[in-house]
Formats: C-alpha cells, sequence, structure tokens
C-alpha cells in the first residue's frame, strides 16, 4: 500500500519562516486536513528537492515547452554538487538561463529548505483559498506538491 503527502514549499528555494509562522500553518493544515496521519513543518539546513516521487510524469523547459528529461539529470546532478546552492542552467533545448525550481515539472515538484506536510491527508485536494490561506500564514507563496511514496 502506498502512503500519500501533501507538501507546502514557498515558491523561493532558500527561504524560511519563523518558528512560529510554521506552527500556526501546521495548526491551519490540521484544520484543513483534519484526517491526516500527521502534519508537520520540517526546516533543512540545505536545499531539497521535493518531487512528486511515483507521481512523477516528466519535466518541460519553462522556456520554450521542450521535453527536459534528457538533460535534466545531468542538471540536477550539477546542482547537487553544491548542494542546490545555485538552481540556474543555461537550457541545452534552447539556451535560455532558467533554474531548475521554474521547469515545468508535469506532476508538480519544488526545491526548498522549509516543508508544511500532512502525511495521508485523506482528502482530495486543498481549495485555492486554502491555499491562500496557509500561504498568508507562512508569509510566502506556495507551491503544492502531491507525492505519493
Amino acid at each position: 500500500m502506498s502512503d500519500n503527502f501533501l507538501l507546502f514549499i514557498s515558491d523561493d528555494p532558500h527561504w524560511q519562516p519563523s518558528r512560529n509562522d510554521a506552527d500556526r500553518a501546521v495548526t491551519l493544515l490540521k484544520l484543513i486536513a483534519p484526517k491526516a496521519d500527521g502534519v508537520e513543518a520540517s526546516f533543512e539546513d540545505d536545499v531539497t528537492f521535493y518531487h512528486p516521487v511515483q507521481n512523477w510524469s516528466g519535466v518541460e523547459c519553462s522556456a520554450c515547452g521542450a521535453d527536459a528529461e534528457q538533460w535534466w539529470e545531468s542538471a540536477m546532478d550539477a546542482a547537487s554538487a553544491s548542494r542546490f546552492e545555485n538552481l540556474n542552467i543555461k537550457t541545452p533545448c534552447c539556451g535560455t538561463d532558467v533554474s531548475l525550481n521554474d521547469l515545468r515539472y508535469i506532476w508538480p515538484a519544488a526545491f526548498g529548505r522549509f516543508a508544511l506536510e500532512a502525511a495521508n491527508p485523506n482528502i482530495a485536494d486543498t481549495t485555492n483559498d486554502q491555499d491562500q490561506q496557509l500561504a498568508e500564514c507562512l508569509g510566502t507563496r506556495l507551491r503544492k506538491v502531491w507525492m505519493r511514496i
């Protein structure tokens, strides 16, 4: 049996909230997903790649829309060498400077040093209003990642 995780990550990969704001966001997410197996906030020392695992459906260049699968892995390897401090790359497909964080992940993914997470949230999805409430609570724009393990 697989587990599902609903994660909210800032659109700024290096950003972290205050502990107080994170605690308030945990409380709010518990109200949004009251039947979740658990809700927590995690702070990371280094930028982490949060991806959909079994939901992975590919990645496209954010500049030209080309399939990026053939060069994405080597770009990730290069970025991981610096612990994802620098996510900027020049795309081989169109030669545009982009961030790995801004590529079009078919099933959303994000880079960050903070994640708000609900384990097996037992909800189909959150509403735009709920997403906005969480973003306001944390004080940053958020990306939503559904992870299936």
